[in-house]
């Protein structure tokens, strides 16, 4: 379900949504040598010089976990370029989608896009996210950070405990590449 995202090319305050083809220069530097086909479009988020989401086949097989496990309430922590937003809202069994992402510019730029009512676009931090009382979702998918990197494994455990007892299902972007990550350090 999951596909390249129909962004238009466009630009508010630090975050750009655009068009890129992938050459041998590309890949190493911007895809750590991951599985991402030269020669392709792609659309790809930058925050300033960052590269924080494209719509490359590497980043589909990353997220089809968190696809496959959307039903009811669904809670992802990031809106990026709003690829797993429109993969899981294809599911008629996805009841509501709470969106936390912390740019107000980002959510301004992306979420027209993806205009449904059972979306819910939050401006937070997703620590600082508070839940109505009492809510339970279905599925939590946490994709906030911008590469991936065993340090980040101590954020990911973070949110994973505070939803614990709110979600049937959670899951963190990378966290098998982190925690692989952590693993050859040691």
């Amino acid at each position: 379900m999951l596909e390249k995202v129909s962004l238009p090319q466009m630009q508010k305050g630090l975050w750009r949504v655009e068009r890129f083809r992938v050459d041998d220069t590309d890949f190493s530097s911007l895809f750590q040598g991951r599985d991402v086909p030269v020669g392709e479009e792609y659309t790809r988020l930058m925050r300033g010089g960052t590269l924080v989401m494209s719509d490359t086949p590497a980043e589909m097989r990353d997220h089809r976990m968190a696809v496959r496990m959307a039903r009811g309430s669904c809670l992802l922590n990031g809106l990026g370029i709003g690829m797993v937003l429109k993969a899981i809202l294809k599911k008629p069994e996805v009841t509501e989608v709470t969106v936390v992402e912390v740019s107000q510019d980002l959510i301004d730029l992306v979420a027209p896009h993806y205009s449904d009512p059972r979306v819910i676009f939050v401006c937070c931090d997703a620590y600082a996210y508070q839940p109505p009382k009492g809510k339970r979702f279905q599925m939590v998918w946490h994709d906030i950070w911008d590469a991936m990197c065993s340090d980040n494994l101590e954020g990911m455990a973070k949110l994973h405990r505070k939803y614990g007892r709110r979600a049937d299902w959670q899951g963190s972007w990378g966290k098998e590449a982190c925690l692989e990550q952590r693993r050859r350090w040691r």
